[in-house]
């Protein structure tokens, strides 16, 4: 016969333990208020969101706002970046406690004897596994912010270039226009008996050859497209979005001092980075706790004694496996060692990078002062004087046509540098120095963190 007697007091122990709730940690109740303050900018609990309208007239801000809610890599990264927040409850709380049965067989009388178990970690170690969990969350908030940087870059990129394309098209449709012009002063040419028929076929040559060229810049801008739209997060079922009409330029001052200094301080990457080191550091820690034991303490019910009767319980680990723990700390203190390392790379790549690209930077500079400054006026003077003297026949219809293709080739590199300029730029604005867009749904920087304005 089993007997239960006065089962209500280990029940009693049983909701007594279930509603015991851990302390949240500072770095706990910090990440918390993190997530709820970029949760109420990009994922309003009970609330649709609200898309911007875009037309031909919308800004590249409005652009960013939309990739900022439709990118599917910016949500995934901010719901992996939350699910990490709830790692730190769960890694600071104790085990689930544990119901245990004893039964004592006597002759014909069997009797149970239930108890509950409660296993605590040795001190210190709840404390450090939050601490790893809160340094892991922090890496995934600056994971998230990167992917929302790299977003914002794409977007801008592909902006860029669709922009030179249209521009790429509209230079060689006036340039058509122009060989028109010119084939109809060779024909007037021809007619009076000054030229031959080669020069009117010359001019049908170079307008098949950008008539062909136009024809491939317009195929062009399916893809282009394309990859427009998938920057902005976009199905292929949605419509596509309106190009905008204006060049919107990155406002960024490359001569201000200490830019790479700042740099090194906000870029998510880096800051990822940083927080792996202290995660690694964290693991270490707890690594060398695994010397000490780890306790359990709890109750057994005696069912068959009036009035009923309580036994405590109570034990400890014994961490007597020297080279287990031994290989523990090994790892741990190489994972320290490795993230360490990938930090420093990753400073030694972030110096580089803005090395590379400043220099990019200023090359285009460079290059488009002289062409807006002396290589395309003189070429569009050189081309009005090679027309001048085409028609008062003082020079043939080969350089004339010389002179048509130099401007056209100077007219297309300025508006290659303009775009260069534009996405090294963006390149460094966002990817280097970390300069978040307005629309951006992350945490307020503090301190010298705010030198970088959006």
């Amino acid at each position: 016969m089993i007997h239960f007697n006065k089962p209500s007091a280990l029940a009693a122990m049983a909701v007594l333990l279930a509603g015991c709730a851990g302390t949240p940690t500072p770095g706990e109740a910090k990440a918390r208020r993190s997530a709820q303050t970029v949760t109420q900018a990009f994922r309003p609990s009970g609330a649709a969101l609200k898309l911007p309208e875009l037309s031909a007239d919308s800004s590249l801000g409005e652009y960013l706002r939309l990739a900022m809610l439709k990118q599917p890599r910016v949500a995934a990264a901010y719901y992996d970046w939350l699910a990490t927040v709830e790692t730190i409850t769960v890694s600071r709380s104790l085990p689930d406690p544990q119901l245990t049965f004893q039964a004592d067989i006597a002759s014909a009388v069997t009797s149970v004897m239930p108890g509950l178990m409660q296993a605590f970690p040795g001190p210190g170690k709840r404390e450090i596994r939050a601490g790893v969990a809160t340094a892991a969350s922090r890496a995934k908030y600056f994971a998230f912010e990167s992917v929302v940087l790299q977003t914002a870059f794409a977007v801008k990129h592909a902006y860029y270039d669709l922009w030179f394309l249209n521009e790429k098209i509209r230079i060689n449709r006036e340039t058509l226009a122009l060989l028109s012009d010119l084939e109809r002063a060779a024909r007037a040419k021809n007619e009076v008996g000054t030229v031959t028929l080669q020069d009117i076929y010359r001019a049908q040559i170079e307008q098949a050859r950008l008539e062909t060229g136009i024809a491939n810049l317009e195929d062009f801008r399916a893809p282009l497209q394309a990859r427009f739209k998938a920057a902005l997060g976009l199905t292929a079922v949605e419509p596509d979005p309106p190009f905008p009409v204006r060049l919107e330029s990155t406002p960024l001052d490359l001569d201000a001092e200490g830019l790479l200094a700042v740099g090194f301080d906000v870029n998510p990457r880096l800051k990822a980075l940083e927080e792996e080191v202290r995660v690694a550091r964290a693991a270490l820690g707890l690594a060398l706790k695994a010397k000490l034991p780890d306790y359990s303490a709890g109750l057994m019910l005696n069912t068959r004694s009036t009035p009923l009767m309580a036994r405590p319980k109570a034990g400890v680990t014994l961490p007597v496996w020297r080279d287990k723990i031994a290989a523990e700390i090994a790892g741990a203190r190489a994972a320290k060692d490795a993230a360490a390392a990938r930090l420093t790379a990753g400073q030694i790549d972030l110096a580089l990078d803005f090395a590379e690209q400043s220099y990019q930077f200023r090359e285009a500079s460079r290059n488009l002062l002289l062409l807006q400054s002396q290589l395309i006026p003189k070429a569009r003077q050189s081309l009005e004087v090679a027309r001048s003297g085409y028609l008062a026949g003082r020079i043939d219809f080969f350089n004339l046509i010389d002179a048509e293709r130099t401007l056209l080739d100077f007219q297309l590199t300025e508006v290659g540098e303009r775009t260069r300029r534009e996405q090294v730029l963006t390149r460094i604005s966002l990817q280097i120095l970390g300069v978040r867009p307005a629309s951006a749904p992350l945490l307020p920087r503090t301190g010298s963190e705010t030198f970088l304005k959006p």
